[in-house]
């Protein structure tokens, strides 16, 4: 056995231990990753041929986590782990993003990546590893790369920037990005912040690129240790210049001619179209059964250079705007009578419908992940149906796409949620026409719903999608505002903004060039915001304000912060007096204790439910007082008195004397008996025990003529000192 290790030192106390020849010997390559008491197994296995017909890289990332990990059962009936969470799902992107555009561009054998995680001591935060792992595993095998990369999560707490810092840490921050590069270009960021400016994540990034270049320069040197600076032979694209140089000379002016042209979607993609069926129908069947494909590829380069040249040389784009242009927008809220809240949002051929829900307690997700576990109170769910694009093809289950574009919205959205807002909020955005960044579609289109529902969010939030065209290393560039899905796809870059006016809430960018420089980055960042801006106009000038109420048909809760020692009573033996009250109130009552203190949750569907559990809530949380007056019940009669329940689970004792002015002899005498209804006042309490005692004499009017004092009326007994024998006075 040849184990191989390298370590990377943090800096900090803390260390990165790469090693490789000790486990999954079979695979490709076999890498695993520790820090701390964190360790991640990474493996990648390539086919050695590609597909008859593949034209694209058929890479696959698979990031799993063990429950056993974390020394912890899954749930479920089954008890094993089952398909991917959304966090493994993100996880699994994040890495897939930086990969996937650094293999060989002519290489598409079928490429499997997976990481595992093996433990963990629920502080380190894994996911942040995922990235050097894969890449690690990459760097010892043959399989042809043009890495290393690495990734890491940076977060700013309290004004300091902390390169992949701990869970603990993390909750601290206003700044929590993850950063995939190369040592030398940036090629992915992800995160959210609290309405930070543009400098301050721009910062964010170079503190991450410098920690990134010390995982790569430990990756070339692991790589030379196991002598896998060779990569395996391959050749997966059968190519013929002259029809290249045929296809580009007969197709290259009008292909210009229509990127240059303004139209819509539809009609230029069959425009396009058009143009290549021409070019080939000067071929027999026979001869385009082997050079379709090639003049498929060769065309598609064709448009891409006449798209690009379009812009770089005459500043038009596909659809006839400047670079700086945003497409026409319109908007329409309140457009649902079912829904909480809902809202339009189309801006060119983009649009969003997306509604809210408003729930209770009851409707919280309960998230069940190895290192997270807990309830979630926002949800975004984002949809993508085939039609929004006009693709005749049956709709399946979400995809990791959908996940990815909904946790992009979500955290654009969810810090300005109000803080301890008492409903369970879910946004459904439908995506129904798509032609660039339906993510920001959703985001504009989520605060118009918020804001129809009656959610009093903290701030209004708009999305954008930036693209960049460049050549020679980004000497000549033209950054695109709000691209449209041609462009991102034949551009250089996709870069995502949201946030307030006040500043940034979320990104995600991919960049797919080389070189791409901070100056770059900062030119796109301050015409983001300019654009973000102008659709924040236009929100505020369809929707000038919140709503100021929930809708009429939207349930309605009410909070009530009580003491942790009144919970049990509320509750009651088995849930027999919350149950009581909810049947007679018909409200919905839930019940929690956050840090050392009971919160009442009462939700119904009108006011005076809501109104009449609150009151008998009230009476049990209530702490009696010497002089009230109580309406109360009589639970038991005894030879002395009457056992009252004045308050809900407040017992006292009316003793006989305390019953009426006049003398008695039994309790019957009143006509008193179990079950009635009786109005009492607490005219003590006492010091050692808490007995409460009652009273209804001081409630009925005095005789005439009788003293108030005790010792002023006529005793009703008085008895030998020493015998059992009473006589009546």
């Amino acid at each position: 056995m040849n184990v191989i290790n390298k370590t990377i030192d943090l800096g900090d106390g803390r260390s990165i231990i790469l090693e490789t020849g000790k486990l999954a010997k079979q695979a490709d390559g076999s890498v695993t990753v520790r820090m701390g008491n964190t360790v991640l197994l990474a493996t990648v296995c390539g086919a050695r041929e590609a597909a008859p017909g593949t034209d694209f890289m058929p890479l696959q990332v698979d990031y799993r986590e063990k429950f056993s990990a974390f020394g912890r059962f899954p749930g479920g009936f089954m008890r094993r782990e089952g398909k991917p969470s959304d966090y493994e799902i993100l996880t699994s992107r994040l890495v897939d993003r930086v990969l996937r555009p650094l293999f060989p561009d002519n290489y598409h054998a079928e490429v499997f990546v997976n990481i595992i995680l093996f433990s963990a001591d629920g502080e380190d935060i894994p996911d942040a590893l995922a990235g050097l792992a894969a890449s690690a595993a990459l760097a010892v095998s043959d399989i042809p790369f043009n890495g290393p990369i690495s990734e890491v999560r940076v977060g700013r707490i309290n004004g300091k920037y902390i390169v992949n810092p701990t869970y603990s840490q993390l909750e601290k921050a206003d700044i929590d990005i993850m950063v995939g590069a190369t040592a030398d270009n940036i090629m992915m960021v992800e995160g959210e912040m609290d309405e930070v400016q543009e400098a301050d994540m721009l910062e964010a990034i170079k503190v991450a690129h410098e920690a990134i270049r010390e995982h790569c320069r430990a990756q070339t040197e692991l790589m030379e240790l196991c002598g896998k600076t060779v990569k395996r032979a391959y050749c997966h694209e059968e190519n013929d210049e002259d029809l290249r140089k045929a296809v580009h000379d007969a197709c290259y002016a009008k292909a210009y001619a229509i990127a240059v042209s303004g139209t819509d979607k539809q009609t230029r993609a069959e425009n396009f179209e058009a143009v290549v069926t021409e070019f080939k129908a000067a071929y027999t069947e026979e001869e385009l059964e082997t050079k379709a494909p090639m003049i498929d590829r060769y065309y598609h380069d064709v448009e891409k250079e006449a798209m690009r040249r379009a812009i770089l040389d005459e500043g038009k784009r596909l659809d006839g705007r400047r670079t700086v242009d945003i497409r026409p927008i319109w908007i329409e809220t309140d457009c649902l009578p079912g829904p909480h809240g809902a809202a339009i949002f189309t801006r060119g051929e983009t649009q969003s419908l997306t509604t809210v829900t408003l729930g209770t307690k009851t409707d919280e997700k309960i998230v069940d992940d190895v290192l997270v576990h807990g309830k979630e109170r926002f949800l975004l769910h984002y949809n993508f149906p085939p039609f929004a694009t006009g693709e005749a093809k049956p709709q399946r289950g979400v995809g990791r796409r959908e996940v990815g574009h909904g946790n992009l919205a979500h955290r654009a959205l969810k810090r300005i949620i109000p803080e301890n807002y008492p409903y369970v909020i879910r946004v459904i955005s439908d995506i129904l026409e798509s032609n660039g960044s339906s993510s920001m579609a959703t985001v504009c289109a989520g605060t118009l719903a918020l804001r129809d529902a009656g959610v009093q969010i903290r701030k209004p939030v708009s999305g954008i999608a930036m693209g960049l065209i460049s050549e020679n290393r980004g000497t000549n560039y033209a950054i695109l505002s709000d691209i449209l899905g041609d462009e991102d796809h034949l551009g250089d870059m996709d870069f995502k903004v949201t946030g307030t006016r006040d500043g940034i809430t979320a990104t995600q960018m991919d960049i797919k060039v080389d070189g791409l420089s901070y100056e770059i980055l900062e030119n796109a960042l301050a015409q983001a915001r300019e654009g973000r801006l102008h659709i924040l106009d236009k929100i505020m000038e369809a929707q000038p304000d919140t709503r100021p109420d929930l809708k009429p048909h939207a349930p309605r809760i009410e909070v009530l912060t009580i003491g942790k020692e009144f919970i049990g009573a509320i509750i009651g033996p088995g849930g027999k007096i919350v149950q009581g009250i909810q049947e007679k109130t018909g409200a919905t009552i839930s019940i929690d204790e956050i840090d050392g203190v009971g919160i009442v949750e009462v939700s119904g569907v009108n006011k005076e439910s809501i109104d009449a559990a609150l009151r008998a809530i009230r009476l049990i949380v209530a702490v009696p007082e010497i002089g009230e007056i109580y309406d109360g019940k009589i639970s038991s009669i005894m030879p002395y008195g009457a056992f009252v329940e004045f308050m809900p689970g407040k017992d006292g004792l009316l003793h006989i004397s305390e019953m009426d002015w006049k003398r008695l002899e039994t309790v019957e005498e009143t006509g008193l008996k179990e079950g009635d209804s009786i109005t009492v006042k607490l005219v003590d309490v006492d010091p050692k025990t808490g007995k409460f005692k009652l009273s209804r004499k001081a409630l009925l009017p005095r005789p005439e003529g009788m003293q108030a004092d005790r010792s002023q009326r006529p005793p009703r007994h008085e008895g030998n000192r020493g015998g059992g024998n009473y006589n009546r006075r």
